[in-house]
């Protein structure tokens, strides 16, 4: 059962202050409940589609990334894969001021080892990376695609490869249609470009790690304090001056969080606008790409 897979999960990851704390697990007859800490200030999606003056500045996106990155490279160093990495499945534990993040929903998650290969089509269709629209091999390396296209949504409010219908999407992500124009990017540094650009690479084993990102150039300097990506009047922030301070080159350590609130496994994302993104499940009405037959014998649902 995914929900067992997902509880081992959460039980392993707990010296991770990045991933959501499970404090108790209930059973009756018909359900198994997940007693989560409570992340009060929802999911980072919000805040990549609000208004302008609401919107992550780039010294927030290079925070939370920090973190993002950090909990995943835990996950990562114990072989385990979240392949489900997206603004709705990484919240805040405040929204104003700003917390830290918790990754949640571990329902596709799936532990790794050196002897078995692991194929699947299965994620969000604007984050799966080209290898599972292939039905390639599943590796750490999938979860660092999502990432990329995280980043980009977070510092442009644009979805990098979303297109009018799910076919022209999955053919976006295959040929790697990215936008990296300066309207795109107006006001956001070169090395951000270049931290998705070394992410958003078709080849699985030329994408950067986890702990490689860590120690991008652009994770260890400032921007400027006031510098918004997603407005457009802005002028270009500079990243030129490097870091001075301890606590800005590392994750902070998030301060807990007393309350709890019972969420179920799966956290809901109705449909919003922006990204239009949210919860729901579809499946091909035909082959993505006719390329190999045993993508046609294992086209499953992509669960959004």
């Amino acid at each position: 059962m995914d929900i067992l897979n997902e509880i081992s999960v959460l039980e392993s990851a707990k010296a991770n202050p990045y991933v959501v704390a499970l404090h108790e697990v209930y059973e009756t007859n018909t359900e198994i409940i997940l007693l989560l800490e409570c992340a009060a200030g929802g999911e980072i999606f919000d805040q990549c589609v609000a208004d302008d003056d609401e919107t992550f500045t780039e010294k927030d996106v290079i925070r939370l990334a920090k973190q993002i990155l950090s909990g995943v490279a835990f996950l990562h160093r114990n072989n385990v894969v979240h392949l489900d990495l997206k603004p709705q499945n990484v919240l805040l534990t405040s929204a104003r001021p700003l917390g830290d993040i918790r990754i949640v929903d571990f329902g596709l998650s799936r532990r790794m080892d050196n002897l078995t290969e692991v194929r699947e089509i299965l994620g969000t269709p604007e984050y799966v990376a080209p290898e599972i629209l292939n039905y390639e091999p599943i590796s750490t390396a999938t979860d660092m695609w999502s990432i990329g296209v995280l980043t980009y949504v977070m510092l442009t409010g644009e979805s990098p490869f979303l297109g009018d219908d799910k076919q022209e999407t999955f053919l976006n992500i295959s040929q790697v249609n990215v936008d990296y124009s300066l309207d795109t990017f107006e006001g956001i540094s070169s090395l951000a470009v270049d931290f998705i650009k070394s992410l958003l690479v078709k080849n699985p084993r030329k994408r950067a790690t986890a702990e490689e990102c860590l120690n991008h150039p652009w994770l260890n300097q400032l921007p400027h304090p006031h510098s918004h990506p997603h407005l457009h009047s802005r002028s270009a922030s500079s990243l030129d001056e490097p870091e001075t301070s301890q606590s800005e080159s590392e994750p902070e350590s998030p301060a807990p969080s007393p309350d709890l609130d019972l969420i179920g496994s799966f956290l809901a994302c109705p449909g919003q606008s922006g990204l239009k993104a949210g919860r729901g499940a579809f499946s091909f009405s035909e082959p993505l790409f006719p390329t190999r037959p045993e993508i046609a014998r294992n086209q499953q649902e992509l669960m959004c």
